[in-house]
């Protein structure tokens, strides 16, 4: 801002020194030349550097160019009344080519506005996935506007979506929850942080939060307009879905004993093919006769799993399970799991950040290691082969967390809610992925017999996290 102040000077300087030293012209061009490029340096650079270049104009002409020459009088009153109005239309003029400045900069801001409310508005209508929609509107409007980072909240599902993680520190959730709750928004421009409610006629849904925020209070309302559409959209969409669901409920249970019986079938099968071989009068060979040994003993365990898993699914819903409470570190429970999975993670790096400081916690051992080798075997057959799986543990508000990760293809909202249900299979693995659908179901209830809970959170395309608490005493 000095470096423009100073280039001004420079300017009238410079038409001066031209003016007094080498053209010489009548007062009126010289002023006129002062004017115009008073009225440049405002279109260009602003009203406060032109009114300074506007003074010092008028100091010069009437110093140089009006007599008496050489000094700040003016002998002939009449010269008054040019010199003070040259000022004046020097003024006046830099406020008009300043204000026209403001509007078409106003003007191609709004129009530039326009354009990114189109393009946000053709990502939130064109989405295949509508249930993976809510995880990808904040990356929207990050993406579309140009903004630091961006969250949504929504009311009905008391859930916070944010455009990347390190968003979640700079957005306060209770700011979040209030302006929703009041249904008006909040502008702080000196932080550049916006909250705007997310509003579906004068009924507030949820809420919008901004960084970096420099767009106008309009631009604002209608994105969260667009957001609400979207909002109402997918839970529509997901209301549907569950409606089908239900519908289909005795159908799917039907299904679920088929796929259990053929589970069942598959092993009987393959040992009464074997044992007919071996009952017939077929003469074979010590190899082929290993061979089919080898087939009923491994379809038996097979068979001994499948029952062992109904029968402890059948116990645990009964409470009929006896648990064995020692104080035992949750380090010796990952270790068992990892030998007992060991097959299942074979294409699999599993990084374990396990913390020595962790404090032993009562458990029935040989339980908890059998729900880490269900998470485990889980993230080692959806995730693609070659990426790691994370297991983690910490202390938080005397409960002791323990995560798996993994890099899958994530869950959507409405199956987060139904894979803990028994029996229950992923909608695109009942084919591709052998298994009961079964063991989550264990899992969670030997936590909960513990006094803990399993929870899951997860992002179509980016993985899921598996987390199980105890108590610590």
């Amino acid at each position: 801002m000095i470096l423009r102040f100073l280039v001004a000077a420079a300017i009238n300087f410079v038409i001066g020194w031209i003016y007094f030293r080498v053209i010489h012209v009548n007062p009126t061009t010289v002023g006129f030349t002062f004017l115009l490029a008073i009225l440049a340096v405002s279109a260009f650079w602003g009203l406060r550097v032109a009114i300074f270049m506007a003074v010092l104009a008028t100091l010069g002409y009437n110093f140089f160019f009006l007599p008496p020459v050489g000094k700040l009088t003016i002998a002939d009153p009449q010269n008054w009344v040019a010199l003070i109005a040259f000022l004046i239309t020097a003024i006046i003029g830099s406020h008009l080519s300043e204000r026209a400045r403001r509007e078409a900069l106003h003007s191609n801001q709004r129009r530039h506005e326009v354009e990114r409310l189109y393009a946000f508005s053709q990502q939130l209508l064109v989405s295949d996935n509508v249930f993976g929609l809510l995880n990808s509107v904040p990356s929207y409007i990050v993406d579309s506007f140009g903004v630091t980072g961006a969250a949504v909240f929504l009311d009905h599902k008391q859930k916070t979506y944010f455009s990347d993680i390190s968003v979640q520190s700079l957005i306060p959730i209770d700011e979040l929850k209030a302006v929703s709750g009041r249904g008006e928004p909040v502008l702080n421009r000196e932080r550049g942080m916006c909250f705007m409610p997310l509003r579906m006629g004068v009924r507030s849904i949820g809420s919008m939060g901004v960084v970096g925020c420099s767009m106008s209070r309009e631009t604002l309302e209608a994105i969260g307009s667009l957001v609400a559409i979207a909002i109402e959209r997918a839970s529509t969409m997901e209301k549907l879905t569950k409606a089908e669901a239900t519908r289909e409920s005795d159908r799917l249970r039907s299904l679920l004993l088929d796929a259990v019986t053929h589970d069942f079938r598959t092993p009987l099968t393959a040992i009464k093919a074997s044992a007919e071989t071996l009952l017939s009068e077929v003469e074979l060979d010590q190899p082929q006769l290993k061979e089919l040994a080898t087939v009923i003993n491994e379809e038996s365990d097979r068979l001994n799993r499948l029952v062992g898993e109904a029968a402890e699914v059948a116990q645990l819903d009964a409470r009929q399970v006896e648990l064995l409470f020692e104080p035992h570190y949750i380090r010796e429970a990952v270790d068992l799991a990892l030998l007992e999975s060991r097959h299942a993670l074979e294409r699999h790096t599993v990084e374990v950040a396990v913390p020595e400081t962790l404090p032993p916690v009562p458990m029935d051992l040989n339980r908890i290691s059998e729900v880490l080798a269900q998470l485990l075997e889980n993230a080692g057959k959806y995730s693609p082969p070659g990426t790691p799986i994370h297991l983690t543990a910490e202390l938080r508000d005397r409960q002791l967390v323990t995560s798996v990760a993994d890099h899958g293809p994530g869950i959507d909202d409405l199956e987060q809610g139904m894979i803990f249900e028994k029996f229950y299979r992923g909608r695109n693995q009942r084919v591709s992925m052998q298994g009961t659908g079964m063991g989550l179901a264990i899992a969670k209830a030997i936590v909960e017999l513990h006094g803990g809970t399993i929870t899951v959170t997860s992002q179509l395309g980016r993985g899921s996290v598996f987390s199980f608490t105890l108590p610590v005493t």
